[in-house]
């Protein structure tokens, strides 16, 4: 019975799956109601209702009481979530986090070297302006993640700006601890500090390599600092 159980599921998922593959749903539309489903599958609503769940998990379906449930394309919870269980069952560490961001936000800073708006550009000026002069750690790690989260914004690639934004919600309070521990140390702090202003310089002359060499040394500094460190 779980196995026939199992396969009902899924083909609840397949077929949800298909229908969006062939455009017959769309993002923002309603899915059929659950007894619709079961009956055109010939599967139980218990089955409609746990590959509903599945897919809301996923971030491709999000209900609303009363309402119904509807296509959605939440690719941050998505991942967020497969984030944060590979740390919790010891799939990967902070240091390979680290390594993946680098990649991923040297290709971002290159991109937004073309894109950059002035406004925004003003703005990561201003926040590496404001990094170096707070005192707080602690509020200064948040003009950094606003300083990445914005360049992020400035690429306009959705995709890199989804996977940032997943493992910065995932990996905040190790960003706040890196951060605070660069700063105990002041040449580490000047290297941090000197990357971002070299970085927001760069962006703002629509200079890529120059963005992506400072986005390299801004990444050397914190791997640095997490091999010192004992795993957090």
């Amino acid at each position: 019975m779980a196995e026939r159980n199992e396969r009902a599921y899924e083909k609840v998922i397949e077929h949800i799956k298909n229908e969006i593959w062939q455009g017959t749903l769309k993002r923002g539309e309603r899915l059929p109601p659950e007894r619709e489903l079961a009956e055109t599958l010939g599967v139980s609503r218990n089955s409609v209702r746990e590959a509903i769940r599945t897919l809301g998990l996923m971030g491709f379906v999000s209900s609303t009481q009363g309402a119904g449930n509807f296509v959605t394309c939440d690719i941050e919870q998505n991942l967020r979530e497969s984030f944060r269980m590979m740390v919790m069952l010891g799939e990967t560490n902070f240091l390979q986090i680290s390594q993946l961001r680098c990649g991923i936000e040297t290709e971002n800073a290159r991109l937004a070297a073309e894109r950059i708006q002035p406004k925004q550009a003003a703005r990561l000026k201003e926040l590496a302006r404001l990094m170096r002069e707070e005192p707080d750690a602690q509020k200064a790690s948040r003009y950094d993640q606003e300083f990445h989260s914005l360049l992020c914004e400035a690429s306009g690639n959705r995709l890199i700006k989804s996977l940032f934004s997943a493992m910065l919600s995932t990996f905040n309070d190790f960003i706040s601890t890196m951060y605070a521990r660069i700063m105990e140390d002041s040449r580490q702090a000047e290297a941090l500090h000197s990357a971002h202003q070299r970085l927001a310089e760069a962006l703002a002359a629509h200079d890529a390599e120059g963005a992506g060499e400072a986005m390299r040394i801004h990444f050397e500094v914190v791997d640095a600092s997490i091999r010192r460190e004992k795993p957090l």
